[in-house]
């Protein structure tokens, strides 16, 4: 339960320095602000990782910037989706 909650946080955290660093008109709020940050994690540590450049292991400055980097290309992607 500890993991699950800290993803949370963690996708909470990146999702609002991703839309910080690419502000914008999105719609949804908190919860796809959440959502995008997961994500975002998620995917940054799946391109990292393939990469080898390291991955999302906790509360650290290189999973932060790992996550914020998946989260701004989750974004991008959102917003050409949403128009």
């Amino acid at each position: 339960m500890t993991g699950f909650i800290l993803w949370i946080v963690l996708g909470l955290v990146v999702g609002i320095l991703a839309k910080w660093i690419m502000p914008g008109k999105d719609g949804g709020g908190f919860i796809v602000t959440v959502i995008l940050g997961i994500i975002g994690a998620l995917v940054g540590g799946y391109i990292s990782s393939f990469f080898g450049l390291g991955s999302v292991d906790g509360f650290n400055i290189g999973s932060l910037v790992i996550a914020v980097l998946g989260a701004l290309l989750v974004l991008f992607i959102y917003r050409k989706i949403r128009g």
